[in-house]
């Protein structure tokens, strides 16, 4: 979870402009990290109908079309201008095709660069269980699951978020502070709290999730 921005941003101003290809390459060394964002925010009852790499490649689309207007004043480090992107296709996608419905789910949060969708606590319990469970046990595993949701939403929303920034995103330090409008101190404090909340949620699950370490 390195923050190399800088030198990110110092390729971009050389290159970008006269070679599309580097440009290119330094998209796609992105994506897995907003893959990642992307996939925690989807909201789960737009699974199936919006594919997480296809709100990639519209972000990169209009990344492509400000990159300009972005290297001449940018606000923040090359990733997290990207996230941020991804982020408005997210909102404006849950708003269109769920209206009303997310006051129930796919809320917003707000954080200092602006609105996005709230880390989906089904994403997260899903990212805590794993995907191996055998079919025999997957009746088990549904009900751990819902269980292990309910948790979740009772925590913090701020605290769910640090947690979702750091463990899940892979956000560095810096970035994480930058995101929320903290400073990497209050950053790191808030983590250390969300992670000793998440262990005694895990502590409280029957299944062995007591072992397991975030």
């Amino acid at each position: 979870m390195t923050d190399d921005s800088s030198d990110t941003n110092q390729l971009l101003r050389l290159e970008a402009p006269a070679d599309p290809q580097r440009f290119g390459e330094i998209l796609e060394q992105c994506r897995p990290r907003l893959r990642r964002m992307v996939a925690l925010r989807l909201d789960p009852r737009l699974h199936g109908r919006i594919d997480p790499s296809d709100v990639i490649q519209e972000t990169y689309l209009e990344a492509s079309v400000r990159l300009a207007e972005y290297l001449q004043k940018a606000t923040m480090p090359f990733f997290l201008w990207l996230r941020f992107l991804a982020g408005q296709k997210l909102v404006t996608l849950h708003r269109k095709h769920l209206g009303t419905r997310m006051r129930d789910a796919g809320r917003e949060v707000s954080l200092y660069r602006g609105r996005l969708p709230e880390t989906s606590s089904a994403a997260l319990a899903a990212q805590l269980l794993g995907h191996d469970a055998r079919p025999s046990e997957a009746a088990a595993r549904a009900e751990l699951k819902i269980r292990l949701q309910e948790a979740l939403n009772g925590m913090d929303p701020l605290d769910r978020e640090v947690l979702a920034l750091r463990h899940f995103e892979h956000l560095s330090w810096a970035e994480t502070a930058q995101t929320m409008g903290i400073t990497e101190g209050a950053a790191s404090k808030r983590y250390i709290r969300a992670l000793k909340r998440l262990r005694t949620i895990l502590s409280a699950l029957p299944g062995g999730l007591q072992e397991m370490q975030p």
